[in-house]
């Protein structure tokens, strides 16, 4: 028998907020157990459901009952962040038939032998990153620090190695692939943070993030206009434009949804933004996690360095065990459906946890112990179904080549701090870390 929703107003709803960003792997496996699909105060305050046990994220992660249109929410329900309409016509509010065109411009730049193309750059960009982290981190390397004394490195290093390695990294990469020519390049953390883990008493802060982006995106698109070069962007731009003439000269228009082969201009800079946040955003976290992950691990540490030709399956367990997303985008009922037993109405919004899912012991045998012989086959960290994260192959390769790179360099990777004094970035959707101090 189905459950019907109730309703329960915002202040009734139980609110995990605080305990999700004190341990978000307790309360989901709490609600797997005992309310595996539940009503809930949304990260932004306003009602929402959330799903839980593998097989209904899983099924749920694929059914087109399940919209990621804007326009499918009720009036008052949790939508996201807002962006304005050059940043908002993205793949990650959209469903077919607008969704399978954008994605089909798209696709071709991530294709298994575009990828594979780009493991000999990213590992140079790896060992340049590693090379001036080793310089810097043997400089203050015998510096007194809040956890090891004067010297006692000898000729040893710390550093930080999300921002000096973790972060560029796939800055460098996914700038690469866009073509932004190195002088606009920059660190896009603030940027992301302020859209990922907003502060409440500063909500300026995010607004500042999106006027940056929004100028940054309108100037990068007129340069690459002015100069093409051989680079993901300058082909969308071609194409955009190209599908602009052509409409033109038919008598019609490149107008969003007109189910065509034609980006709008608001598409276009959209697609921009997308690849460049999704990209960088989802890769610094998915290192930094593996990193951690490892170091607190010896064992499995072990077996890697013994074994670096394991690297590449074994990122299928560390996106698993601590995945870059918690949950997947907010998705709104297009009509009553039934989720695990529970009846959604149509309009209200269901959040899907990636996280729960991948860690249901129903799924994963013994999931909250990280395991690299696991088979990962079927985990849903990067999504399933036609949303399927599009740039999740070049993530892996960052990952996998980011690791064997970083052990190969540093024998004596270690935690420079105790794990309870690692700092988490304040957020429900996103896990990742703040910084990760390492002596080397």
């Amino acid at each position: 028998m189905a459950i019907t929703a109730s309703g329960a107003s915002p202040r009734s709803l139980y609110d995990p907020t605080s305990e999700l960003l004190a341990d978000p792997y307790e309360v989901y496996a709490r609600l797997r157990e005992t309310a595996p699909v539940r009503r809930i105060v949304g990260p932004d305050g306003r009602p929402a459901w959330i799903v839980t046990r593998y097989e209904d994220v899983r099924q749920s992660l694929a059914d087109p009952r399940l919209s990621l249109d804007k326009r499918r929410a009720l009036p008052g329900g949790y939508q996201g962040f807002g962006l304005p309409p050059a940043l908002d016509a993205n793949l990650l509010n959209m469903d077919p038939p607008d969704h399978t065109r954008i994605r089909r411009f798209v696709a071709r730049a991530f294709t298994a032998r575009r990828i594979e193309e780009l493991r000999r750059p990213v590992r140079r960009t790896a060992d340049e990153l590693l090379d001036a982290l080793e310089s810097g981190g043997r400089e203050s390397g015998g510096r007194e620090s809040g956890t090891l004394e004067s010297g006692t490195l000898e000729s040893g290093g710390r550093a930080d190695l999300v921002a000096s390695y973790a972060a560029p990294l796939p800055i460098v990469v996914i700038c690469e692939l866009l073509g932004v020519p190195p002088r606009d390049r920059r660190d896009f953390r603030e940027w992301t943070d302020a859209l990922i883990a907003p502060d409440p008493a500063r909500p300026e802060r995010m607004k500042a993030a999106i006027a940056a982006m929004l100028a940054f995106f309108t100037e990068l698109l007129a340069h690459k206009r002015a100069e093409p070069g051989d680079d993901l962007l300058s082909a969308l731009i071609a194409a955009r434009d190209e599908g602009e003439e052509a409409g033109e000269e038919a008598g019609g228009e490149a107008s969003h949804g007109d189910g065509g082969d034609r980006l709008s201009e608001d598409e276009l800079m959209s697609l921009a933004f997308l690849i460049l946040f999704a990209g960088y955003e989802n890769t610094v976290q998915l290192i930094g996690n593996s990193v951690l992950a490892l170091l607190r691990h010896p064992g499995q540490l072990a077996a890697l360095r013994a074994e670096p030709g394991r690297t590449a399956a074994a990122v299928g367990e560390f996106v698993r065990y601590e995945g870059p997303a918690l949950l997947a985008i907010r998705r709104f009922a297009v009509e009553d459906l039934t989720i695990g037993g529970v009846t959604v109405p149509a309009g209200e919004t269901v959040m899907l946890s990636l996280a729960a899912a991948n860690r249901d012991p129903h799924r994963f045998a013994d999931p909250d112990r990280l395991d690299l012989d696991r088979d990962t086959a079927g985990q849903v960290a990067l999504g399933h179904g036609i949303h399927y994260c599009l740039g999740a192959p070049l993530a892996r390769l960052e990952t996998e080549i980011a690791l064997n790179a970083l052990l190969e360099r540093f024998p004596r990777l270690a935690l420079d701090v105790p794990y309870e004094e690692l700092r988490w970035r304040p957020s429900t959707r996103a896990r990742g870390l703040i910084a990760l101090p390492v002596r080397f």
